[in-house]
Order: structure tokens, then sequence, then C-alpha cells
């Protein structure tokens, strides 16, 4: 099977590999589709938590192909999604119930080989049935499931106010999760283009702030004029460092800031403790996802949370690095692979 493969970061080469064996707990999935995201901008320059050599591919959609012997509720046929994540049980905070900071924490498609492939092996407890989302709308549960896991560490009280700088795919699935959990108020900023336009037809948001990407400053200057201080939560999802410093002046006494963006490694904020402190302001980190799955494909199957449109741009694997420029040049929403 041809799949994209790093040698090393920056080291991009289209191959031709074996398709994967099971073991008898997996199922192997024939992919259709599969999501990249800004993760795969920071692997493919060897940031994040990546190891290589590796076929990278995380957002996994795809029909199951082959059963192995111990596998129960799945048949051959059957449409999917696969959650990413490999947890190893064992360790000190797997033990704890604290999943996402498995020591030993692995993913398909950031450390072992993922869905940029024709075909990708995956433990059957890590896969969901779909029924009414297409394969590339269904790139966007893993997306959702971190989101909803954004959610969870949030904890957001009825009646909250929110401001969520960034409208990529997470930001506007988080925004419709606000609303639909009780948030009275939702802000969205983002740089005018087509991800502001997406999440305006899906009125994700109840408010929207367009900032011009070559001159935002008086847009910038009008928001923090209006706006800081006057949130109970604060989403940063743009992975901006400029932005992640910004954020925090805008969350109100006894707040929350959600660190939602992917950054770059060297990437460092500012903030004044003494704000922290005086204004009781929560700070709250938020990374992947683990057993969210179930509820992902609940939001997006029953058509509650919306993901129509969001797939804006599909190649294939053979022009995988044309699907990395279209990412880089932020003109699209969600870029979708195929085999």
């Amino acid at each position: 099977m041809d799949a994209v493969r790093y040698a090393a970061p920056n080291q991009l080469d289209i191959v031709n590999v074996p398709i994967p064996e099971i073991q008898e707990d997996q199922v192997l999935i024939k992919v259709t589709c599969c999501g990249i995201c800004g993760t795969d901008r920071h692997l493919a320059e060897g940031e994040f938590i990546g190891k290589f050599p590796l076929i990278p591919g995380h957002e996994i959609v795809g029909i199951i192909s082959q059963i192995g012997s111990s596998v129960k509720g799945l048949i051959i046929g059957d449409r999917c999604v696969a959650d990413n994540t490999i947890l190893c049980d064992s360790c000190y905070y797997c033990r704890r119930g604290q999943y996402l900071l498995c020591s030993n924490f692995d993913s398909l498609g950031v450390t072992k080989a993922g869905g940029f492939a024709g075909f990708v092996a995956v433990h059957s407890k890590k896969v969901f049935k779909i029924n009414n989302l297409t394969d590339e709308e269904a790139t966007l549960v893993e997306p959702a499931a971190c989101a909803i896991h954004g959610m969870d560490r949030l904890r957001p009280s009825v009646g909250v106010e929110a401001i969520i700088f960034g409208a990529g795919p997470t930001g506007i699935i988080l925004a419709q999760l606000l609303k639909i959990n009780g948030a009275s108020k939702v802000v969205i900023v983002a740089n005018k283009g087509v991800k502001t336009k997406i999440a305006r037809d899906l009125e994700a948001g109840d408010e929207y702030i367009e900032l011009d990407r070559e001159n935002p400053h008086p847009q910038w200057a009008k928001l923090k004029d209006e706006y800081q201080g006057k949130f109970d939560i604060v989403i940063e999802a743009t992975g901006s460092q400029a932005i992640a410093t910004d954020s925090i002046n805008f969350v109100r006494r006894g707040g929350s800031l959600l660190i939602y963006g992917v950054y770059s490694n060297a990437d460092r904020v500012q903030w004044s403790p003494a704000k922290i402190f005086q204004d009781e302001i929560t700070v709250i980190g938020s990374f992947a996802q683990t057993h969210c799955f179930p509820r992902a494909v609940a939001y997006l199957d029953s058509g509650k949370i919306k993901v129509k449109g969001m797939v804006t741009d599909i190649f294939f694997i053979k022009d995988f690095e044309k699907a990395l420029e279209k990412l880089r040049s932020k003109t699209a929403c969600k870029i979708a692979l195929r085999p």
C-alpha cells in the first residue's frame, strides 16, 4: 500500500509498504479518509511528541476489512472511526485514572503508524461505528473528541459568557459545545476568511469579530477597549504565542483561561502572576483526549454538532506536500487526505 512516511523531520517520502498484520484483538481498517490538522504541520517539522520514522494521520475514517479472532461487536464492512490514543494502563497516572497523562502515551499517526496510508491496524476497543456522517465529515470526530476533553477540563457553569480566539475546526466545535451546554454568549474572534465564514454558516457563535490578516491592529484595539476582562471563559485556540499572551487580559475576575492551541516548542508567554493571584484566574491546559470518542460520535452523528462544509479541501496521498502547502496557506478550514 502507498503511505506518507517521514524518515525524520522534514524528510518526506511517499512509499510503498506492506499492509499491516492484525493481532487477535485488532481490526484492519481500509482507510477512506483521514483528516489533516495543525498537529501534522508541527510533526512535519519535528515538534510535538512525534517518533520517527512515522506514517502520520490520526483522524482516521474507514471501513473494516478484517477482524481479529477475539473481536466482538464489529463486522467486516462496518463504517467506522478510530480513537488514535494508546494507553499503557499500568503507569502511575493510568492507575490514578489520569489517562491522558500516561507516561507511555502513544498515538496512531503521532508515535505509531497512522492513517495516511491505505490500511491501518487498530485495537477493536478503539473503533466506533458511524451511520449518518460522510467520510469527510467523520474526520471531525477526533477533533470533536479533543474539544469534549477541553469542555471536561473547563466544566463551564450554565450562563457563562465565553470568547474563543481561533475559528479552526476545534474552535468551531468548541463554540457549538459551549452553546449546547449552557453558555449565554459565545464570541468567536478570528482572521477574516473561509473559517469565519463557515463558523457563521454553522451558527457556531453568537457574535463574530473578524480580524484583517494584514492589519489587525485597529480591530485588536477595539476588541481590547470593549471586551477586556469581560468573559468567564477565554479559549486560546490559535496556537499563536502573541494571542496566548494577550488572552489572559480578557478573563473576568474568577474566570478561566483554556490553553488549547498547538504551539511551537520555543514559544513563551508572559503573564502577571499578581493578576492571576488577585483575580483568582484559573489557567487550564487541554491536550488531546482519552475516552471521549463515544460522546463525539453521538454529537456529530446526531447532527447536534454541525460539521457540514468544514472540510474545504481533499487531496490524495501522492499530493501530500500540496496538502501541507494548503495547510500552511491558512486558506482552508479542514483538509482531508484520501488513499
